[in-house]
């Protein structure tokens, strides 16, 4: 599996987590366990994902950020 194959499953599961918490009856542990991990083990975007120079740093001031 290449690095954007990888990024895109790990973006796929991620999704299909949301909506699943979202579900009637959804077993609130089982999400709470398992996103964070999911969310550690996302890979670094592949190239060719955001435009080139994009910094994602760059942006505005949100309420409780760092100064």
């Amino acid at each position: 599996m290449d690095t954007r194959e990888d990024f895109n499953r790990t973006v796929q599961l991620l999704s299909a987590l949301a909506l699943y918490a979202h579900t009637l009856g959804a077993d609130s542990a089982f999400v709470d366990a398992i996103g964070p991990s999911l969310a550690v083990s996302l890979p670094d975007p592949p190239p060719g994902i955001f435009p080139p120079g994009y910094d994602p740093t760059d942006g505005p001031q949100y309420p409780g950020g760092q100064p």
